[in-house]
């Protein structure tokens, strides 16, 4: 039943649900700005509305694979795995040639299936670093970073789970290279800035796998 649960939350994390909202209107998110099929990307190429729906479905992904596990019978570190397959999901899609997103929103629902705490804290931050800076890839770096720290002063007595919660932050984090690159050179676009265009051309030559 284990192998089971974490299969399903895998799969269900893995649909690409961007991709799919995408071409339903024709267009193949892939081929629009920094080619990344999730919610920001989706936003940029077809608008709020659609990209409000894709975030709002990848996170339900992640409560889906925590909601399967939980249901199966997994707790403690084993639902934080269920956690984890359903980002890895996302993130390496069978659909996709194991390609995918950055698995920002899939963790962001995780996390609030897991510890609800946990995760709007992260979504706090995440929301006060965007009106900030307007770097949408600094507060998903930052957001992500602070979900162990948050987990373990909250959760001190539950250290078996914090190893899938880091694993997830390591998976956000490092599909967010190319953006690391460009913020630590000072090249990043800001959300909405006229760079915007510029910069989503640039990660688009990318390798496919790193998006």
């Amino acid at each position: 039943m284990q192998g089971l649960a974490l299969a399903l939350a895998y799969l269900i994390g893995a649909i690409p649900v961007g991709l799919v909202i995408g071409l339903a209107r024709g267009v193949d998110v892939r081929q629009v700005g920094s080619g990344n099929i999730g919610a920001t990307n989706v936003m940029r190429g077809l608008g709020a509305g659609l990209g409000l729906l894709v975030f709002a479905i990848d996170v339900l992904k992640g409560v889906a694979g925590v909601m399967i596990g939980r249901a199966m019978g997994l707790d403690g570190w084993l639902l934080g795995m269920s956690a984890m397959f359903a980002v890895v999901g996302h993130s390496f899609s069978p659909y996709l040639a194991f390609k995918g997103g950055k698995g920002v929103a899939t963790t962001l629902g995780a996390m609030l299936a897991i510890a609800p705490p946990t995760g709007l804290i992260a979504l706090g931050l995440w929301f006060v670093i965007v009106l900030a800076t307007r770097y949408v890839s600094l507060a998903s770096i930052l957001g992500a970073a602070s979900l162990p720290i948050s987990y373990y002063l909250l959760h001190p007595a539950q250290t078996g789970t914090l190893v899938p919660v880091v694993a997830l932050v390591i998976i956000v984090v490092g599909r967010h290279n190319e953006n690391i690159a460009r913020l630590l050179k000072g090249e990043e676009s800001r959300f909405g800035s006229s760079r915007a265009q510029a910069d989503e051309q640039a990660e688009a030559q990318a390798p496919a796998a790193e998006k």
